[in-house]
C-alpha cells in the first residue's frame, strides 16, 4: 500500500513526486512513455515556480541550465512601441527563465532519482481505477503485463487527454480557438541577447525567445508566427522564416532548423480537481493556451499547494480540498483570461486597426505605472 500514486511523469508530475519524497510519503511516478519526449513546446520557468523548486533544491539546477530572459521588446510595422523590463517582479528572480521544456524535464528526473531511486516509473499504461473505502485500486499495464496496485490517493498529472479524469467520469468541457500557429527553434542570428520580442504586425503576431546554448552549439532562439490561413499545407520551416522576413525585416536560416511545429490553441477545465480519493493537477484540470506561457507553471503551483494537503491527509488531518481545489481552478480562470488577452492582440487586423492598436500599446507602454503591473502578469505574480 503506497501513499500516494502520480499518474503523469511530465513536469507537473516529477515535481510533486520530489515534494512528497522531501515529506517522506511512500509513492511511485508512473508514466506512460518508454522514453522521454524530445519535443517541446513550453520553454518559460516563471519567479513563482522557482521560488517553489527551492523546497526540493531544484532551483539551483535549473538556472544553471537556463538562460533569463530579462525584458520584452515590443514592436509595430514601422518600429519600436516600447519595452517591458521583469526588474520590479522579483527581487529574487527579475526574469523569465527559458530552457525548453525535455531539458527542465531532465532535471526534475534526475532530482527525483537522487531523492528516491525507483520511485520512477515508465512504460506503464493506467487502463481503470476502483475506489474502496481507505484506499485507491489501479488496473495498469507495465510492458505489456498486468499490474495491480493500491494507494490512499491517486493523482493525476497526465495532460489533457488524462486517462485518470477520464476513468473518474470528469466532463472536460472547453473549446478550440480559430488561432493558429507555427514555431521553430533556429539559431539566434539577430542582436536581441537575453531580450524576448514581440513583433505585431497587420498581418499577425511574431514572437521571439532566447534558448541557452546546448552542448556543442550556439545560442539559440524560438520564433513563433500566427499563421492564420496563411500555411500553403504541410508546414515547412522555409514558410516560417519567409513570414518572419516578411514581417519583421529579419533573416531566419531555415536550413538550420532544430524543432518545428504546428499547433491550435484550446481551452478546457473540469468541474472540480477532486474526486473522492482522486486528484487532478496540471493540464489534466485545466488547459489554457500556450500564449503567454503560463500553463506548466499553473501545473506546478498546483504541486505545491497540493503536496503538504496530503500529508495533512495521510496524517489524519482534515485537509481542506474544497479550499484547494476552488483557489486553483481561480488561477487557471484567470490565467486563461490573460491567454486570450494576449491572443486577442495577436491576431491580424485591417491597416486602421493595426494604427489603432499601436497607438493604444505606446501609451500603456510608456505609462511610468504601467510595467510594475505588467511585470506582475507576465511574470505570474498574481498567483
Amino acid at each position: 500500500m503506497l501513499d500516494v500514486l502520480i499518474v503523469g511523469g511530465g513536469p507537473v508530475g516529477l515535481f510533486l513526486g520530489s515534494l512528497l519524497a522531501k515529506r517522506g510519503l511512500s509513492f511511485r511516478v508512473l508514466e506512460r512513455r518508454d522514453s522521454p519526449g524530445q519535443h517541446s513546446r513550453a520553454i518559460g520557468i516563471h519567479p513563482p515556480a522557482l521560488e517553489a523548486f527551492r523546497e526540493v533544491g531544484l532551483t539551483e539546477p535549473l538556472l544553471a541550465e537556463g538562460l533569463p530572459i530579462t525584458r520584452g521588446m515590443v514592436m509595430g510595422e514601422k518600429g519600436p512601441l516600447g519595452e517591458l523590463g521583469f526588474g520590479t517582479a522579483s527581487a529574487e528572480f527579475p526574469f523569465i527563465l527559458s530552457l525548453p521544456q525535455r531539458d527542465t524535464e531532465a532535471v526534475l528526473r534526475r532530482r527525483l532519482a537522487e531523492l528516491v531511486p525507483g520511485a520512477f516509473c515508465p512504460g506503464v499504461d493506467v487502463l481503470e481505477l476502483r475506489e474502496e473505502a481507505d484506499c485507491m485500486y489501479v488496473t495498469a499495464r507495465q510492458n505489456g503485463r498486468p499490474l495491480e496496485l493500491r494507494a490512499r490517493y491517486v493523482i493525476g498529472a497526465d495532460g489533457w487527454r488524462s486517462r485518470v479524469r477520464e476513468a473518474l467520469g470528469l466532463p472536460f468541457p472547453g473549446h478550440l480557438y480559430p488561432d493558429k500557429y507555427l514555431m521553430g527553434d533556429f539559431p539566434d542570428t539577430t542582436p536581441l541577447g537575453h531580450t524576448a520580442l514581440v513583433s505585431l504586425t497587420g498581418d499577425g503576431v511574431v514572437e521571439s525567445f532566447p534558448l541557452p546554448r546546448q552542448s556543442g552549439s550556439e545560442p539559440g532562439r524560438r520564433w513563433v508566427v500566427h499563421t492564420g490561413d496563411q500555411l500553403s499545407g504541410a508546414a515547412s520551416a522555409l514558410e516560417l522564416t519567409e513570414m518572419v522576413a516578411r514581417r519583421t525585416g529579419l533573416h531566419v536560416p531555415a536550413a538550420e532548423c532544430r524543432m518545428l511545429s504546428a499547433f491550435e490553441v484550446r481551452r478546457h477545465r473540469a468541474p472540480g480537481m477532486v474526486r473522492g480519493r482522486a486528484v487532478l493537477i496540471g493540464d489534466a484540470a485545466h488547459v489554457v493556451s500556450p500564449i503567454g506561457g503560463q500553463g506548466m507553471n499553473l501545473g506546478w503551483l498546483d504541486a505545491a499547494a497540493l503536496a503538504p494537503l496530503l500529508e495533512q491527509a495521510l496524517a489524519g488531518g482534515r485537509a481542506d480540498w474544497r479550499h484547494f481545489g476552488r483557489t486553483r481552478l481561480r488561477s487557471a480562470r484567470i490565467a486563461g483570461r490573460q491567454a486570450e488577452l494576449n491572443m486577442a492582440v495577436g491576431r491580424p487586423v485591417g491597416a486602421r486597426a493595426q494604427r489603432w492598436r499601436e497607438r493604444l500599446i505606446e501609451k500603456v507602454l510608456l505609462s511610468p505605472t504601467a510595467e510594475p503591473l505588467l511585470a506582475r502578469a507576465f511574470t505570474m505574480r498574481w498567483l
